[in-house]
């Protein structure tokens, strides 16, 4: 046991997320609202052991489920879904973790509303009183077979609570999928949670039961089932009887986590959670337990959670059964792992203010291991050095609790580490500044490590290779820190860029050792492309009859210019039938390619029925034209053609794009912005000419500089961030827009955003109407975009004389600062309610403004007053958001979660 002992302030409780109430069904159980004692709160434990977190009442449901089966569960936003976009087929189920920051910040306990989820079908709608009544049977290879409710569980055996530490076995599991695609969705860092789950001992439960030989049988295993409804039946795994009966495993039957219920996502009423394993192993909505001389016949009990040998590809493994039921790849214990936290991905860290840093992170291991080394390396892994280890775990094995809602909280006797520590090492930010990379790695009591190499597999699963973060020095004294990638469908992270760059990133070199090293060569290959028709099948189809097989009786769709009939395979289709009925009658391109492994796509060749008439699709694009009075739309991409380009800065440009009609309205209310698309320009050799073929989609958000009554155009305001010396590959998405000549079009989509300006001093944030007196605006380079359309929506609005701002705008240099002019001129014209400051990193003589970061100084000099009929906004890079503007404001009396609105 580690001789250091964390202290309560190591720990931050996270405050409850509120938002505004929806109109949820009646029949809806309201799970986030139970409570074990009747009370909002959890009950508290002593208080030098970790606080325990509320469970934040999320009052109205994510906009990205409606349309689901789970549509009835309130979700909190900040989720980072892994499984596809709002409102599409590929959106269901639900699997999501939280963003790394976050999940680190609310610290060592997990708040329910951000623990990582990871469902397979629809999450079984149980109200509170079949909650109440819901029964587990024991039965299989028993003497005495047993049905028991919660009460029955309480009232027959010890309840007891134990902290325990949740990983996905896919976690870290894009890093895989960046170096090729397995047959698994992008798992981040963060899919890993850590709570406390009350309930009674298994091993109590069979020592009831008394498992018997049955026929000559021995009874080896225990058996699992769930209650979710899914195509090959309900999920359901197993473990070995031997580890069940025995408590030092602490296997628990469990119906609380941090004191409250389960909420829906993590298993309401009842759970089963097994210490050390991966989350695979622990069934959710628990109705059997039975014992039996054979494992799992659970079809994902073979089909999921194995390691195959990295020599089988995705296509291999799911054409070959013999891979999926060989024991030896069957996954159970967690290994070692670790990742780097703090800093998170794409930080700032000012080398003027800042001489040192402290780098943070989280480790675990599997089968009650202890993590006994953390190392850190600053130069590429030829040396390390041992960072400090806190297991706040410890802290329950120096006390005992007992009472009604916990029951028997003791760890004293208990060795078994069944939670993650946290790490941290403290640096000099010089030395930092010397170094391309800072790498971790772990060890457990075991002596079981992360390898430097990673161990690619078809499923991705077990990822533990070395974190890596990558160091950028930035404008001389600057340091930004760059994450391997970023969780779900965002693109980001040094592997995605040096894959882009043609480096072999499964050995990344960073830093200035890259350029030295010219004999680097990439040793990825890239798979060949995936055929998704059908031989011999020539038929052209016509827009008339795709609509024509919209409905769910049998609904056509295409992908890549293809038309698929997806009729035969509505009942065996994994994310369920609505998965194809969704996307029935129209384009589902985009979605299918980004979530289906190749094995998927190959399946779809068998559903293939013809090709899409292209010259019918422009013929339907031009009638569009003629007929529609609002460009923007939801649904539909719509292409506008750039007309101007005009140069604002070295850096800035405004590109103007005519849309279909010349008094065309663009449809977009003031506080919204619309998504833009692209295709890259790449050069291409060919026969010795050099010719410029379409390169890589890209797409990104915007809002529009052009005014609110605009029509027949629209203005963006891009900064473009291009390849320098400091950098060989920059912004896709800008260095898109530079490439761009005019009568190159573009594509448009939305309105997009939960904020509008409604006018008269109103607006609606989050689906709800509130008047707001006064306005504090902060900005950071071309930030200002949505910040103008907001001043603008203000001051030019006749009927408001009230509504007061103040705005401070952030930027590098004097002629970085962005609509300069027009800010200007909307002070003048504001009468005095428009106030306006500017800080500089770099300031020209006479300057008259600040210098350097927002400060608190200048939040308490530059903005409103905290006050109730107040709000702030803010647009800008991720530290002047999460690292500046929530702590400062928080400080300042303001209510982030109900007062920040974030563009």
């Amino acid at each position: 046991m580690s001789s250091m002992t964390p202290s309560l302030s190591s720990f931050s409780e996270q405050s409850s997320l509120e938002t505004s109430p929806d109109t949820t069904p009646p029949s809806s159980p309201d799970l986030q609202k139970l409570s074990l004692t009747g009370k909002s709160k959890p009950l508290p434990l002593p208080e030098s052991l970790p606080p325990v977190p509320s469970n934040a009442i999320i009052e109205r449901r994510d906009e990205k489920d409606v349309g689901t089966p789970d549509e009835w569960i309130n979700r909190d936003p900040r989720m980072v879904r892994l499984t596809g976009k709002p409102r599409v087929s590929f959106q269901h189920p639900f699997n999501s973790e939280a963003k790394l920051d976050d999940l680190f910040t609310a610290g060592f306990l997990t708040p329910s509303e951000l623990f990582y989820v990871r469902n397979h079908g629809a999450v079984p709608q149980v109200n509170e009183e079949e909650g109440r009544s819901w029964r587990v049977s024991v039965e299989g290879q028993v003497a005495h077979p047993l049905q028991l409710s919660i009460q029955d569980l309480k009232d027959r055996f010890e309840v007891v609570t134990l902290p325990v530490t949740l990983v996905c076995a896919g976690n870290r599991r894009k890093e895989q999928n960046v170096v090729r695609k397995g047959l698994g969705f992008n798992w981040g860092a963060a899919g890993v949670s850590t709570a406390l789950f009350t309930g009674v001992y298994l091993a109590d439960i069979l020592e009831v039961a008394k498992p018997i030989f049955v026929d000559g049988q021995r009874p080896a295993h225990v058996v699992f089932e769930g209650a979710d409804q899914l195509p090959n039946g309900p999920y359901g795994t197993s473990h070995l009887l031997s580890w069940a009966r025995n408590k030092t495993r602490g296997m628990l039957i469990a119906w609380a986590m941090n004191g409250q219920p389960l909420t829906a996502d993590h298993g309401y009423p009842l759970r089963l959670v097994s210490p050390g394993n991966i989350g695979g192993r622990m069934v959710k909505w628990l109705t059997k337990i039975r014992v039996s001389h054979e494992e799992s016949q659970h079809y994902l009990h073979f089909w999921d959670n194995k390691l195959l040998p990295t020599q089988v590809m995705p296509e291999e493994a799911r054409a070959e059964r013999k891979w999926w039921y060989d024991p030896r790849y069957i996954i159970n214990e967690l290994n070692t792992n670790s990742a780097i936290a703090k800093p998170d991905h794409n930080e700032i860290i000012d080398l003027k203010t800042t001489s040192q840093y402290i780098l943070k992170g989280y480790a675990y291991s599997g089968g009650g291991r202890r993590v006994n080394r953390v190392e850190i390396s600053l130069d590429d892994g030829n040396s390390w050095k041992l960072a400090e280890i806190c297991y706040p775990e410890d802290l329950y094995r120096a006390i005992t609790h007992n009472d009604d809602v916990y029951g028997k909280l003791d760890l004293t006797d208990r060795d078994t580490c069944f939670c993650w520590c946290f790490w941290s090492f403290p640096v000099a930010t010089q030395e930092l500044k010397a170094s391309p990379a800072v790498m971790v790695r772990a060890m457990d009591e075991g002596l079981s490590g992360q390898p430097r190499d990673m161990y690619w597999n078809a499923t991705s699963m077990m990822n533990n290779w070395w974190f890596r973060t990558a160091i950028h020095v930035e404008d001389g004294n600057k340091l930004r820190f760059e994450h391997p990638t970023l969780a779900g469908t965002t693109n980001g992270g040094w592997m995605e860029r040096l894959k882009g760059e043609g480096q072999n990133v499964l050995e990344p070199v960073f830093g200035e050792a890259l350029k030295k090293d010219s004999q680097q060569a990439s040793a990825y290959v890239k798979p060949a492309e995936v055929k998704m028709t059908k031989e011999g099948v020539q038929r052209t189809i016509t827009m008339e009859e795709l609509k024509a097989h919209s409905g769910a009786d049998e609904p056509w769709f295409v992908v890549a210019g293809e038309v698929y009939d997806g009729t035969g395979f509505l009942k065996d289709h994994p994310g369920g039938g609505d998965s194809i009925t969704l996307v029935a009658g129209e384009d589902a391109t985009e979605d299918f390619m980004a979530i289906h492994s190749p094995q998927g796509k190959t399946q779809l060749a068998q559903f293939h029925i013809g090709t899409l008439d292209l010259k019918e699709i422009l013929h339907e694009n031009k009638q569009e034209v003629q007929i529609d009075p609002i460009f923007l739309s939801k649904t539909r991409w719509k292409k506008a053609i750039l007309e101007n380009i005009q140069v604002v800065s070295h850096d800035s440009r405004v590109y103007r794009f005519a849309l279909q009609k010349s008094d065309q309205a663009l449809g977009l209310p003031t506080g919204q912005h619309v998504f833009c698309r692209l295709r890259r320009k790449v050069p291409h050799d060919q026969h010795g000419k050099t010719e410029v073929v379409e390169g890589e989609l890209v797409q990104r958000a915007y809002t529009p500089v052009s005014p609110a009554d605009a029509k027949g155009y629209i203005d963006l305001l891009i900064k473009l961030y291009l390849p320098n010396d400091k950098y060989s590959v920059g912004g896709k998405m800008t260095s898109g827009f530079n490439e761009l000549d005019v009568g190159d079009f573009v594509e448009f989509k939305g309105p997009l955003g939960s904020f509008v300006w409604q006018g008269k001093g109103m607006c609606s944030w989050r689906g709800v109407d509130r008047k707001v007196q006064k306005l504090g605006l902060l900005c950071g380079g071309s930030g200002i975009t949505p910040i103008l359309q907001v001043l603008k929506g203000v001051i030019e609005d006749a009927e408001d004389t009230e509504t007061e701002m103040w705005c401070i705008d952030a930027n590098k240099t004097f002629e970085d600062i962005l609509c300069r002019e027009e800010l200007d001129d909307l002070v003048k014209r504001s009468n005095g309610r428009f106030r306006l400051h500017h800080t500089l990193s770099a300031i020209p003589n006479n300057w008259t403004g600040s210098k350097g970061r927002m400060t608190h100084e200048m939040y308490e000099r530059y903005l409103p007053k905290a006050c109730d009929d107040g709000l702030v906004l803010i647009c800008g890079p991720d530290a002047m958001i999460n690292q500046t503007a929530k702590p400062l404001l928080t400080a300042l009396g303001w209510d982030v979660e109900k007062q920040l609105v974030v563009f």
